[in-house]
């Protein structure tokens, strides 16, 4: 009967349990553990109700059930009745609430637990991670004095998720030491190459490769794609082809890094080919998916197939970012059609960054459309007032136009105030790159 159950074949499991003569709390548990499984909880709830015995692990199965299709009404009047409890019972409850978004209430079961165990850290920092709360993350690892793979794993997840690459892999630093007595897995390897990407640490991300043969860890799939978004970012985009090319199977992320890849690195062609296949095999694309191809299409200049790719995001389900729609304004004005990209900005259904303001007075720039620069740097100023670049810009576009007075009277203003260039504090630096 386990047998049938665990391969989902609940009509000849539940033949077998019905012919079972004296049934024990294990069988029962069985017949139920394998209806829960499966989704089928008004069968689950009927043989609960049937039982002439319960464990707690049968009320951790239906628990769990519950939990798992997000009736946490349900799993909690289960919780509330159960005349034991162990870590599991707290675990499902918890899982269920962080499923739901309720991490506060998650956290609170978290605190009113008399004997957590690492699944219980370890579930709740992963959720902090997927939710962006990385200092809470780090207060529950800190409180572990014994620190295995798994919690190692999930706070330097935690770390690279989250943009905090640095410390990602100095935590990778320390679990290497030899007083650590853990050995990273393909799971921490992942984690840390991801960071290496972040910093375009191209000399650490080789390293690992390397430290891998040591191990005996071959790359897989999983890792190889790692590495492609590594070395992409890092400017080797044969390298990244070659490993994208040996992969045993291509899904999302691996397309996805690839053609960021070749968008960021002004291979446009080629990122256009690898997202039409993409679509040919029936992958849906994501955002960042979208943010490469987008990049592509604004490195080779075609404007109209760039229009209408943004345009098919929300057929895709997907609502566009301020990057996005900074890549496409950028488009728009490098080919010219400032008008379009300017209405383009005020029809967003969100406040605009600075990098949309600051990609239409770039582009103002080129085409020394002087009134609308004016408009895009009035804006980029209220959003970033200590930033210089915008002032430079401004000025430049004053001085190509003859309106000296207005160059020097900002310039002068830069100096006054002491106005500086925030690095990194908008697209605006990307976009003067590519200029």
């Amino acid at each position: 009967m386990d047998f049938y159950s665990k391969i989902g074949d609940m009509v000849i499991a539940r033949k077998v349990f019905d012919e079972i003569r004296g049934k024990n709390v294990v069988s029962w548990n069985s017949i139920l553990a394998g209806y829960v499984k499966y989704g089928d909880l008004a069968m689950a709830q009927s043989v609960f109700d049937e039982m002439p015995k319960k464990d707690v692990i049968s009320w951790n199965s239906m628990v769990s059930g519950y939990a798992r299709v997000k009736d946490m009404e349900q799993a909690y009047e289960l919780f509330r009745r159960m005349p034991q409890r162990n870590a599991a019972s707290w675990n499902a409850m918890i899982t269920g609430y962080i499923e739901c978004g309720k991490i506060e209430l998650a956290r609170s079961f978290f605190d009113s637990m008399s004997d957590r165990n690492n699944v219980s850290y370890i579930t709740m920092i992963s959720a902090y991670s997927k939710y962006g709360s990385v200092e809470s993350a780090k207060e529950l690892y800190d409180q572990m004095a014994e620190k295995d793979l798994l919690l190692y794993n999930a706070m330097i997840a935690c770390f690279a998720q989250n943009n905090r690459a640095k410390e990602a892999l100095q935590l990778f630093d320390e679990m290497l030491k030899p007083n650590a007595n853990v050995q990273p897995d393909k799971m921490t390897l992942a984690s840390a190459i991801s960071a290496c990407s972040q910093l375009g640490d191209l000399k650490y991300g080789t390293w690992i490769e390397t430290y891998m043969r040591e191990l005996g860890i071959g790359i897989d799939d999983h890792l190889a794609t790692s590495f492609i978004d590594l070395y992409a970012k890092c400017g080797n985009i044969d390298k990244a082809h070659e490993l994208f090319k040996s992969l045993q199977k291509r899904d999302l992320v691996a397309y996805t890094a690839m053609i960021l890849g070749y968008g960021i690195n002004g291979r446009g062609k080629e990122a256009i080919e690898l997202f039409e296949e993409m679509m040919d095999v029936d992958i849906i694309p994501n955002l960042v998916t979208f943010t490469g191809i987008l990049t592509a299409y604004n490195h080779v200049g075609l404007v109209e197939e760039g229009y209408r790719c943004f345009m098919s995001m929300q057929r895709h389900g997907l609502l566009p970012s301020q990057d996005h729609y900074a890549i496409v304004v950028d488009l728009l004005g490098r080919a010219g059609q400032l008008e379009e990209a300017h209405e383009l900005i005020k029809k967003m259904p969100m406040q605009p960054h600075a990098g949309v303001w600051g990609a239409l007075l770039l582009a103002c720039s080129l085409h020394k459309n002087v009134e609308l620069a004016e408009v895009a740097w009035k804006n980029c100023c209220e959003l970033e007032p200590d930033s210089s670049g915008y002032h430079s810009l401004l000025a430049n576009i004053y001085a190509s136009a003859g309106r000296w007075d207005d160059a020097k009277r900002l310039r002068r203003a830069v100096e006054e105030e002491g106005l500086v260039k925030i690095p990194g504090s908008s697209w605006t630096e990307c976009f003067e790159s590519q200029q």
